[in-house]
């Protein structure tokens, strides 16, 4: 991001904003993407898999997403987590490695991204695909405590009394220390599934000094409040009031919601809103697979994306079950939209 003269500092991404047009794309879902390329996701560590079996194929889907006009890659640790892997048999030094692999998977990605742009002749539109040198966002995943535990806790929130804020912060801190380590731009605290663990991640950042900016987003299932049933006010007050917390969102949660969240969000945060739903489908957590048929099509979630952008998300992507196709079609939406016309300084 040198390049671009982004600060790694809590006006990072207002920065970046100011540099992208007041809009930007979040890239879509990787476990889908990866397996398509070919790779087996059947095992606790989803997508943090490949960081043992096959990076290149990490770094393949964020080219994918690169080309397909995204802003901000998202890297392959939301599964990864030091006692996931420990869980393996792998050491806590080969544990940290990996960690910080997804890092530099996502960072190798970007750069040649770079290298494809400076070489392409076209006008920055080449076999379909989006070659133009812009800022990019490389963000380390935090996937939540829930996630770890593979069991679709995540998708309810609730953890067992045994589990504090002193517990979560000591689950995580090691992992986020290595993530921030390893160079990304940025890290995402995703899918929070409760007000605890907001308020870990909050306390976390602040007590370990990280020079890193971050964002938090939630997810809901009812449109009203995250999974949990913790009150979604109460979680984004949290975030508003951490000062390296540079934007804040939902993600992984039904294109249908998102319009009325996102106004609920504005009504404690005055920082940038992130969005990057899902396909709509409904994940059965049993059979640790999506429903097939419950989602919406491209055409209907990119309907959705410049009423989002209209009524105040500044970053939007997609989440499980998007593609590189759908992000491609946000790119389009936000570049041709109205109240992202701005984007049309990406294409100059």
């Amino acid at each position: 991001m040198e390049a671009f003269n982004i600060p790694a500092t809590p006006s990072l991404m207002k920065e970046f904003l100011r540099q992208t047009g007041g809009v930007a794309v979040v890239d879509g879902g990787l476990a889908t993407e990866l397996e398509r390329h070919g790779a087996d996701l059947n095992d606790p560590l989803w997508s943090a898999k490949c960081l043992l079996t096959s990076p290149h194929l990490i770094r393949s889907v964020h080219l994918d997403y690169l080309e397909a006009g995204a802003d901000i890659i998202i890297t392959a640790s939301y599964q990864a987590t030091i006692q996931g892997f420990e869980a393996k048999g792998f050491s806590r030094e080969q544990s940290e490695s990996l960690l910080k692999k997804s890092v530099e998977t996502a960072l190798e990605a970007r750069q040649m991204y770079y290298e494809r742009c400076s070489k392409s002749s076209s006008d920055g539109i080449g076999d379909g695909k989006i070659l133009k040198k812009r800022p990019i966002l490389v963000a380390a995943s935090v996937g939540s405590y829930g996630a770890y535990l593979a069991d679709g806790s995540e998708y309810s929130g609730y953890y067992g009394d045994a589990v504090t804020v002193e517990v979560l912060k000591e689950f995580h801190r090691r992992r986020v220390q290595v993530l921030a380590g390893a160079g990304p731009d940025l890290i995402a605290f995703e899918t929070i599934p409760n007000k605890i663990e907001a308020q870990a991640y909050a306390e976390l950042l602040e007590e370990e000094h990280l020079k890193i900016p971050a964002w938090f987003t939630f997810n809901s299932k009812d449109g009203v409040n995250v999974v949990s049933g913790d009150s979604l006010l109460q979680c984004t007050s949290i975030a508003e009031s951490c000062k390296q917390v540079v934007a804040v969102g939902i993600n992984c949660t039904p294109p249908r919601f998102i319009h009325d969240l996102i106004l609920a969000i504005k009504k404690v945060t005055t920082k940038p809103i992130v969005i990057y739903p899902n396909s709509g489908e409904r994940y059965d957590a049993d059979r640790k697979e999506w429903v097939q048929n419950t989602g919406v099509k491209d055409e209907d979630f990119i309907s959705y994306v410049n009423k989002w952008c209209e009524v105040g998300a500044s970053l939007v992507g997609g989440c499980c079950r998007t593609t590189p196709s759908t992000i491609k079609a946000i790119y389009r939406a936000l570049s041709h939209g109205s109240p992202a016309s701005s984007k049309q300084k990406l294409a100059t």
